[in-house]
């Protein structure tokens, strides 16, 4: 699949090598293209929606070799790869260079922005867990319970912050819920997590009503109540409900999609990048495994807990 070129494994080795026998002799520029391109659709099954353009090649750091930048653009993304082409040009190849001085976890940490974001845990602690989270998605609902009980275990030592990724195409009132929440998070995070708490326990509270204009007007009452129970300033909140400002939302999940955050729930565990709902003994392990990294003691563990849904 096409995804198979944009995606590494997360097994990947230092170098790795994608090796396209090309042919038999120099073409003109245009023709090694169209070349490089049939390779390209026929090894990866990229669509024909996607286009694939190609640089001329230029000079590389490896003898016997020039430099090709190849873009694959389409459904409104640009991916560009660089590749090595033979001087013979018989040969493409695609490595991967990595930087062994950084830390890539913490390189990534580094791009998700957690300023202000309400915390449950521990807002010092060593390991940061961020979720990537939709309202009104069913496995985020699972992944918030596991969190819930995983919060009672860890949360001296792990701090655990929500990022916003409404699917708006199949979930069409997360956003709002998304905005509703983060105008109660303006005034307190309590509230926030309230929220949150009642909406993935209760997502068919919204879903029951019927129309998207119903099911909006059922999350402001919730969040209204919430404001209620936590007494924030009413004039406020109605003025940040009414608004529905969006752009922190959409620019959360801009972030998310540059991080390679394609479906909910997705957990960035110091980085460390986890998709899909897990069963609690799974991130007992990996939150464990975080914490030693960090000079942390993990919990003793109780019993194990029922698994959680792996699909999203």
């Amino acid at each position: 699949m096409f995804r198979r070129l944009l995606v590494l494994s997360s097994k990947s080795i230092l170098f790795l090598w994608f090796v396209v026998c090309l042919g038999c002799s120099a073409q003109a520029p245009t023709e090694i293209n169209q070349r490089i391109e049939r390779q390209l659709r026929a090894s990866y099954s990229v669509p024909p929606t996607v286009k694939v353009l190609i640089s001329a090649p230029h000079a590389s750091e490896f003898p016997n070799y020039d430099a090709v930048s190849i873009t694959f653009d389409g459904d409104g993304r640009k991916q560009n790869y660089e590749f090595l082409l033979s001087k013979d040009q018989k040969t493409l190849i695609r490595m991967t260079k990595m930087d062994l001085s950084k830390d890539p976890y913490a390189e990534t940490m580094k791009k998700i922005d957690v300023k202000g974001r309400p915390v449950r845990g521990n807002p010092n602690a060593k390991v940061v867990v961020v979720n990537y989270d939709d309202f009104q998605c069913p496995y985020c609902s699972a992944m918030h319970e596991t969190l819930l009980k995983l919060l009672k275990e860890y949360g001296d030592r792990v701090a655990f912050i929500y990022r916003d990724f409404p699917l708006s195409e199949i979930h069409p009132w997360a956003i709002h819920a998304a905005v509703d929440a983060n105008c109660l998070a303006d005034q307190n995070h309590d509230a926030y997590w309230d929220f949150a708490d009642y909406i993935h326990a209760n997502r068919q509270v919204v879903n029951s009503e019927k129309g998207l204009d119903n099911q909006f007007a059922a999350l402001d009452r919730i969040t209204n109540t919430e404001a209620g129970k936590f007494k924030l300033d009413g004039g406020k909140l109605q003025a940040c409900l009414k608004a529905q400002a969006d752009a922190n939302v959409r620019s959360s999940m801009k972030e998310g999609e540059s991080l390679g955050v394609n479906g909910t729930p997705t957990l960035f565990i110091n980085g460390r990048m986890i998709d899909g709902a897990r069963p609690v003994a799974e991130f007992q392990s990996l939150f464990d495994e975080a914490l030693k990294q960090a000079g942390v003691t993990p919990p003793v563990h109780s019993a194990a807990a029922a698994p959680a849904p792996v699909s999203h």
